[in-house]
């Protein structure tokens, strides 16, 4: 009894502990979200917080931070997998926020996810290469061919990311969460429309609508999509 209770108690440290030093990479994720774009030293970031206590934003991204180190070793076990999913969570942190405030994703945290996509063939495993491949390409050749006709269509940006995101996920989740982020965006995208102003901008930013599709489709993507896929097996069938 007092070993189960000493093991128990001995759990919630771990996890107390993950949530912590979760918390704090993303705080600290914050300074890169704030330095990227610009080039900005380190040593301008108080400047560029305006000297005040620290936002909302940063704070609500420390403990996303902190609860994703939770969830994904209580989810995937504690190991390399939680570990390289987390590294991949924080990429996209830093792709969603970067974008919102600049428009843009910088080439390099593409290059990031595409290493992790690497990785994560020995980390976290489950998915074929040819999967992969199929990835890379399942949604950002079709949005590349989109903007050869409308070159607002998407951001090239955004093209890479989940020609980048497609390895790492696989073709399964990654159309899933294509769909998820198109469906939220395009939500969004409503909402702009009828509260537009004059002299508002018409576009926004993309990624943090396809950061959290991707998020979410880590867990459930491969799911759904074979879900979808026994669906139009059976409606065939007689």
């Amino acid at each position: 009894m007092w070993l189960a209770q000493s093991m128990d108690v001995t759990e919630i440290l771990i996890y107390v502990l993950f949530f912590l030093v979760g918390t704090a990479v993303f705080y600290g994720l914050n300074v890169m979200i704030y330095w990227l774009p610009e080039k900005k030293g380190i040593e301008r970031l108080k400047e560029g917080n305006d000297g005040k206590k620290p936002s909302a934003r940063w704070i609500l991204i420390a403990l996303f931070g902190g609860a994703m180190a939770v969830v994904l070793p209580a989810y995937y076990g504690i190991g390399l997998k939680a570990l390289t999913i987390f590294l991949f969570f924080s990429v996209l942190t830093v792709v969603a926020f970067v974008d919102i405030d600049t428009m843009e994703i910088p080439f390099v945290l593409n290059i990031i996810i595409l290493v992790l996509g690497v990785i994560s063939i020995w980390t976290v495993g489950g998915i074929s290469i040819v999967e992969r491949i199929i990835g890379m390409f399942c949604i950002s050749l079709p949005l590349f061919l989109i903007v050869l006709v409308v070159p607002d269509g998407f951001g090239g940006g955004d093209i890479k990311l989940m020609f980048a995101a497609g390895f790492f996920l696989g073709w399964k989740a990654t159309v899933i969460a294509f769909f998820i982020g198109l469906i939220a965006g395009g939500a969004y995208g409503v909402v702009c429309l009828a509260r537009r102003k004059k002299g508002k901008k018409d576009h926004f930013a993309f990624g943090p609508f396809l950061s959290a599709g991707l998020v979410l489709a880590q867990f459930c993507g491969s799911g759904l999509m074979d879900r979808y896929i026994d669906m139009i097996k059976a409606s065939f069938q007689p």
